[in-house]
């Protein structure tokens, strides 16, 4: 009964961490009123760029700058600035779909996350290999949840809710894998413990 309990607890904290996430990702940021959300990737600028009509009709975009400041730009301004921006670009940054150092971080972040999600499956190739026999070992487990942990702070940023509800709901999965794995050493010297008493 207790065990029902706690897998009824985890499955309701992944809900509300879902649920935190969506909101995080839907959240407007200065959204003009009815104007569209688009993404656009700006040197020293938020990737959100909001497309909307001024109160004469006329098409406008607004711009984050890094620093807060908001930039309203006509749409020919618009265009200048996101052809000069695409042309100072560095291959690098082009194929990595950024646009400033911080970017490059993230992406750092989101690379060793799946380095350490795709290694996972190594080890546990190599550990059953050595035994002959199908082992998920405990080090899959962690390789595991630190992976989806990166991988899951790299999905918000990218503003990725694909990404983000699969490593959200795979980290509760590993976590409760590394619980019943230290939960099973205690059970088992408890049982051992009882079985040397004296009756």
């Amino acid at each position: 009964m207790r065990r029902r309990w706690l897998v009824l607890l985890e499955l309701l904290a992944l809900l509300a961490v879902l649920a935190w996430v969506g909101m995080t990702l839907a959240a407007p940021t200065g959204k003009p009123p009815g104007a569209i959300d688009l993404k656009v990737q700006l040197a020293h600028a938020d990737d959100r760029v909001f497309l909307f009509a001024d109160e004469h009709g006329e098409p406008r975009y607004q711009i984050r700058r890094d620093d807060g400041a908001q930039q309203v730009l006509t749409p020919d301004e618009f265009a200048r600035l996101v052809c000069r921006d695409q042309r100072s670009r560095g291959v690098l940054e082009v194929l990595l779909n950024v646009s400033s150092p911080v970017g490059f971080v993230w992406v750092t972040l989101g690379f060793l996350g799946q380095v350490l999600f795709t290694g996972r499956m190594l080890v546990q190739w190599l550990v059953s290999e050595k035994q002959r026999r199908s082992v998920v070992p405990p080090v899959f487990w962690w390789m595991s949840l630190c992976g989806a942990s990166m991988l899951l702070v790299y999905f918000v940023w990218r503003r990725d809710p694909i990404g983000v509800l699969g490593q959200a709901t795979g980290w509760f999965v590993y976590v409760r894998n590394l619980w019943l794995i230290h939960r099973r050493p205690a059970a088992a010297t408890a049982a051992s413990a009882d079985a040397t008493l004296p009756l």
